[in-house]
């Protein structure tokens, strides 16, 4: 029996990183949300690249709905190549990194803190340059990650992010929620795909659709699609696939919806339930839909938390699809652990 991949063992230990990474982080979440009650943000900046900045999509749906401060994704090339004067008082920049140092992301937030921002760094290198140029921190606390994939790093992220949601707004049904992932998560670990993926060995192109905080899951899962398994993989939200998306997809054209379990799940099987209607081969998690292919998955106890559900499984479905393919998940070709941009 083969040894399992460095991207399987990874992803398998996040429901145990995100367990201890809360009372890990207790005191310093606290001192973080002490500083953001006194300044008041009346806007949040994220600013963050792949995996990273998938969880930064996470963070804007979780912060918008639940606190009503806006998110906006600050483009780090404003002021590592463009060198923008900025104006950013009372603003809280979140930057989120596995390694902390891309140059980038470096020169974004000291500019931001130069110009009066209050800069939170999210990374997993505690003592990473980015750790050590912002003016807080919370850890990851994901442990070393060797897999060129990232897996646990970007979950822990969205851990994080929920607790620091769930403190901002002292939520103890919040909390209890984040309690209860693990388990939740774990199960997931256990999700049979095999069916779907036996019918992706073949596939070069794929959309994956979901919407509001799943977003962000099929966003990270197109990566994973990419980097992994070289499919030509596209994220969109089951709105936005309408306004031209939907002119690709045709008798056999694979698709994969991720549920919400919300204000979205409808129009989620809305299109789904068209997508059939066109022969597509449509893969979708957590329900039935006649015509498509459930992809068994637990429900989170609280919407917000689905995407962490979603992407424990499909993390495991990536793999083993790389493997199927002949590939080699743990060393992607072209591809390095550490991305330094400017």
């Amino acid at each position: 029996m083969n040894e399992p991949t460095l991207m399987l063992r990874e992803a398998s230990q996040a429901p145990g990183i995100i367990a201890q990474q809360r009372e890990h982080n207790r005191q310093a979440i606290l001192r973080i949300v002490r500083k953001i009650i006194e300044i008041d943000p009346p806007v949040v900046l994220t600013c963050a690249r792949g995996s990273s900045d998938h969880a930064a999509t996470y963070a804007k749906y979780l912060i918008e709905t639940r606190l009503g401060v806006p998110v906006c994704s600050f483009a780090p090339s404003v002021a590592s190549l463009y060198h923008a004067d900025l104006k950013l008082k009372r603003t809280l920049f979140i930057a989120i990194s596995q390694s902390g140092q891309s140059p980038d992301l470096l020169s974004a937030a000291a500019r931001a803190q130069k110009a009066g921002a209050y800069v939170v760094a999210i990374v997993n290198d505690e003592q990473s340059p980015l750790a050590a140029c912002a003016d807080d921190v919370v850890p990851i606390c994901a442990g070393a990650e060797k897999s060129v994939a990232a897996t646990k790093s970007c979950l822990g992220s969205m851990s994080a992010i929920f607790d620091l949601c769930a403190t901002w707004r002292n939520d103890e049904n919040m909390k209890a929620d984040l309690d209860a992932l693990p388990i939740q998560m774990a199960a997931a670990l256990e999700a049979d795909w095999n069916i779907a993926l036996n019918r992706f060995v073949t596939v070069r192109q794929s959309l994956l659709i979901s919407r509001g905080f799943n977003l962000s899951g099929v966003q990270e899962a197109s990566l994973k699609l990419k980097e992994t398994c070289r499919i030509q993989a596209e994220a969109f939200s089951a709105a936005e696939v309408k306004h031209g998306p939907m002119a690709l997809v045709n008798e056999g054209f694979p698709i994969i919806l991720a549920s919400t379990f919300d204000a979205g799940q409808n129009g989620i099987e809305d299109v789904a339930r068209l997508f059939v209607q066109r022969r597509a081969m449509v893969c979708i998690s957590g329900v039935h839909i006649e015509g498509a292919i459930t992809l068994p998955l637990p429900t989170a106890s609280a919407p917000e938390l689905q995407p962490l559900v979603f992407l424990q499984a499909f993390y495991r479905f990536a793999n083993d699809l790389s493997v199927a393919r002949g590939l080699d998940p743990d060393k992607p070709e072209h591809l390095k652990k550490v991305t330094e941009t400017v």
